[in-house]
């Protein structure tokens, strides 16, 4: 992709790198430290945390493609080189996003099977019962590593954005402004 609407495609993609990653990240913590948070969101940050991911490759491609029609300076540079450190910080956000919402959902069956209670014969014992569960989903040690794991990661998510959003813009507009607002005149 290389423009939409005769605009660099880059500067198009990044808004929704800027947003979604960091969103996903800070929900990725709430729905890893709050229980109640996680039956409602890990399912949607799953999802969204994946479409991040995938957006990364197709943003950062479009600044290589941008950044071959710019003039070459030290900042454009530092940006470029911090750029390519998204996709290592979208990809742990998105894989720890699919561990709680598969958690959740191994945790639901375990809770459903233990609400119908003493009826056997029915279906959803049968499959609770026969379902065995991976990521051990009523283990509080595992939901506490992952709960500090996700904190780190999303620390370092939004750290990592703030850098490359930072030099993005002193690669854009540094020295492109006045300090002094332009003279009001006829246009």
């Amino acid at each position: 992709m290389t423009t939409v609407n005769g605009l660099p495609a880059h500067i198009l993609l990044v808004h929704a790198i800027v947003v979604l990653l960091p969103l996903s990240a800070l929900l990725l913590v709430l729905s890893s430290v709050w229980p109640k948070a996680r039956g409602k969101l890990a399912a949607p940050n799953a999802v969204l945390a994946v479409l991040a991911l995938i957006l990364v490759p197709i943003t950062t491609n479009a600044g290589e493609w941008l950044e071959r029609r710019v003039p070459r300076t030290q900042l454009l540079r530092d940006h470029t080189e911090l750029g390519d450190t998204a996709l290592w910080v979208a990809i742990p956000v998105a894989v720890l996003a699919l561990v709680v919402w598969w958690r959740q959902r191994e945790n639901a069956t375990v809770t459903d099977k233990n609400d119908v209670g003493a009826v056997e014969d029915n279906a959803a014992v049968a499959t609770a019962v026969r379902r065995k569960t991976y990521l051990a989903p009523a283990s509080t040690k595992v939901t506490t590593v992952i709960a500090v794991v996700a904190v780190l990661v999303a620390g370092a998510t939004l750290y990592d954005v703030y850098r490359i959003g930072d030099s993005g813009a002193q690669a854009s507009w540094q020295g492109k402004f006045s300090e002094n607002a332009a003279p009001r005149g006829t246009r």
